[in-house]
Parts: C-alpha cells; sequence; structure tokens
C-alpha cells in the first residue's frame, strides 16, 4: 500500500507541483490549504508524513505543529517562505523533524521525505532496542525512555534517536553531517543546522546528566563520561 503524505499549503501551485513528484515516486498524495483542516486530517487520516507551510490561514504552521505533537509523532517537514533562522529553529524546537525554505526544489523535497520515511522504518523494525546506563544516564531504547538518576525526561522523536546515538557510541566524535545521516537518513549534504538546534535542546532537557553533550570545534558532537 502506497505511504500517504499530507501536503499544506495555501497555495495549489505548491501543493500541485509537491503532488506530481510525490505521485510519480508512487506516494498517495491528500493536502490541505489551511491549519485547522491540516491538523483535523492529521488526525483522522493519520498520514506518514506531514508537508508543513508556516504560513497558513486559520491557523498558522508553528500551530499546527505544536498541538500535533501533544498528539502524534508524526514526520513533519516545515515548509518557510523565509530564509529565516528563527522560522526554522522554532518549528524544529517544536518537534519538526526537517525543514525546506521556498522556493525549493521538489527533487530534493522527495528524497528528504524518503530519508525520514526510511528512519522511521528502520526504528519501527527495530528488533533488539538498546538499553543503555552511564553514569545517571538511562535510556530504554524499547520503551523510547530516558531517565536521569530517578527523572524521567520527555524527548521528542529525532532528540532520542539523537542521544541514543551519541550514547550507543559513548566518546566517538560525529560529524553533524555523520548525524543527518544517522538519525535523519539524510544520504545527502544536508542542514547541519538542524542538528545544532537538536543539540541545544537536548542540551537544555538534560541538564544535571552525566555523561556531558561535548562540542568538538570544527568537527561535530559526542558524548563524554565526565
Amino acid at each position: 500500500m502506497a505511504e500517504t503524505i499530507l501536503v499544506v499549503d495555501d497555495e495549489m501551485r505548491i501543493i500541485d507541483l509537491a503532488r506530481m513528484y510525490l505521485e510519480q515516486d508512487g506516494y498517495r498524495v491528500i493536502y490541505a490549504t489551511d491549519g485547522i483542516k491540516a491538523r483535523r486530517m492529521i488526525l483522522d487520516k493519520q498520514p506518514s508524513l506531514v508537508v508543513l507551510d508556516l504560513m497558513l490561514p486559520g491557523m498558522d504552521g508553528l500551530e499546527v505543529c505544536r498541538k500535533v505533537r501533544a498528539e502524534s509523532d508524526v514526520p513533519i517537514i516545515m515548509l518557510t517562505a523565509r530564509n529565516d533562522d528563527i522560522d526554522k529553529i522554532v518549528g524544529l524546537e517544536l518537534g519538526a523533524d526537517d525543514y525546506l525554505t521556498k522556493p525549493f526544489n521538489p527533487r530534493e523535497l522527495v528524497a528528504r521525505i524518503k530519508a525520514i520515511l526510511r528512519r522511521s522504518d528502520r526504528n519501527s523494525r527495530d528488533e533488539q532496542p538498546t538499553k543503555v546506563s552511564i553514569g545517571n544516564l538511562f535510556i530504554d531504547g524499547q520503551r523510547r525512555r530516558v531517565e536521569i538518576g530517578q527523572r524521567v525526561i520527555n524527548l521528542r522523536m529525532k532528540e532520542f534517536d539523537l542521544l541514543q546515538t551519541l550514547a550507543e557510541n559513548i566518546g566517538v566524535v560525529f560529524s553533524r553531517e555523520k548525524l543527518l545521516d544517522v538519525v535523519w537518513g539524510y544520504d545527502f549534504a544536508g542542514e547541519t543546522r538542524t542538528v545544532d538546534v537538536h543539540i541545544a535542546h537536548l542540551r537544555h532537557k538534560l541538564r544535571g546528566m552525566e555523561p556531558v553533550i561535548e562540542t568538538v570545534w570544527g568537527v561535530g558532537y559526542k558524548l563524554d563520561e565526565a
């Protein structure tokens, strides 16, 4: 059965362009032109992934993302018409998995969708999720649960995947490009700012954690025992 992609944009030319390329690759495409309808469709239709514009009538894309993340882990790629870091950072912090700036290359959109869905599929088929215990950090891969001491930490999907990748390779330095490949599934040069934002968010949520997430300047990140 073809995977369903929900494209949300108030411009039909954007929807038609995305639909043409996605349908050529075998995806089923549904669409919404306002935020209120988009949220309802996400809950009712349960798409495999959502392409979500920021500037929408009724309810903007950031608010849609905020509400959806309280109810669903569906992957979200945000579209922004402004090449403005603040929109991208806020979108990622609200739980978006990735973003593209308009005008975008439809082939790149398809490639990113494939990468995210491929990664999600690998996670769902993992038969022996890893349990990791380092210092006061405990990760239960099967339950997707993180604890620092006796405190349970609520992480979003990509935050968990990123922390687990670092924890399973304690002391190993990962470049941003490698983390994009391993965690997001990209096999091309993506937006490394995505990694930086998720690392910053993890550090905020994991205050008091031992080991610590260290920056290796000019290279990337590693989890290092204090």
